[in-house]
């Protein structure tokens, strides 16, 4: 009976600080449309944190690259309200994504500010590392603006250190996994 109630692989729900709960679990093609309607709910500042640009809405094909992650080397997660996928409004995404003949991941994170510090951001990039050592990749990495100083602290407070970018403007942070 106790299997029965047991969670698929990947998904938990998390108790936000604030009292609000949140699942986490892997990103679905439901969730393309719930992604670009929430699109609109970001700050531009966010947007320009994740993407390193402007945009001024989630374009359909993006939203579906990022809904449909490559199983042999791409991970995401979403929080979203505990509702049906494709019904849940979601708070934050994370991915990793390993390029091709390497053990290198490049991870991005996305936290919207209605459910920033509280302590979501730590947790998913919590579980980014631990699929990334599940699947032996060596290191993890990501681009960070100088300006983030939430991420970079973050990420510091995980052990990532910080690398020397040659894009002006931007951060590299990286974490030993081996």
């Amino acid at each position: 009976m106790a299997e029965r109630n047991r969670m698929p692989p990947w998904h938990e729900r998390l108790r936000l600080r604030n009292g609000r709960e949140v699942q986490i679990r892997p990103i679905r093609p439901e969730d393309a449309e719930p992604l670009r309607a929430g699109f609109g709910l970001l700050r531009p500042e966010e947007i320009r944190q994740r993407f390193l640009q402007p945009l001024r809405e989630l374009p359909p094909e993006l939203a579906r690259r990022l809904t449909h992650p490559n199983p042999r080397n791409e991970f995401a997660l979403v929080a979203a309200e505990p509702l049906p996928p494709g019904e849940a409004l979601i708070g934050a995404v994370a991915r990793v994504s390993v390029a091709q003949d390497t053990r290198e991941g490049e991870f991005a994170i996305l936290v919207s500010h209605f459910v920033a510090g509280m302590g979501l951001g730590r947790h998913l990039m919590r579980r980014l590392v631990r699929w990334s050592r599940g699947r032996r990749v060596e290191r993890l990495h990501g681009d960070v603006l100088l300006d983030n100083t939430a991420m970079l602290a973050l990420a510091e407070s995980l052990g990532f250190r910080r690398q020397r970018s040659d894009s002006p403007g931007l951060a590299r942070i990286a974490l030993e996994l081996r």
